[in-house]
């Protein structure tokens, strides 16, 4: 976060529209949902260590398959 001090009550704050204002919340709720899973993952890492390399993905295979999703969620150009 900022190290800049709260703005003044005295200081106009510029109002959103309101649909900017929920997309705005809805990224919110999304950034901290996964920020909640990754702090669980970290938790679970420091309380029971490293899991075996068996149990692990390959990041060769996660790449393949978020790219995949992408790929899936663009049109392709002609």
């Amino acid at each position: 976060m900022s190290e800049q001090p709260a703005p003044a009550d005295s200081t106009v704050r510029q109002q959103l529209e309101p649909d900017a204002a929920d997309g705005l919340r809805a990224y919110a709720a999304r950034t901290r949902e996964s920020a909640d899973q990754l702090a669980a993952v970290l938790e679970d890492i420091a309380a029971n260590g490293l899991p075996s390399v068996e149990d692990c993905t390959p990041w060769e295979e996660l790449r393949e398959t978020h790219l995949a999703r992408l790929a899936a969620q663009r049109p392709a150009v002609a």
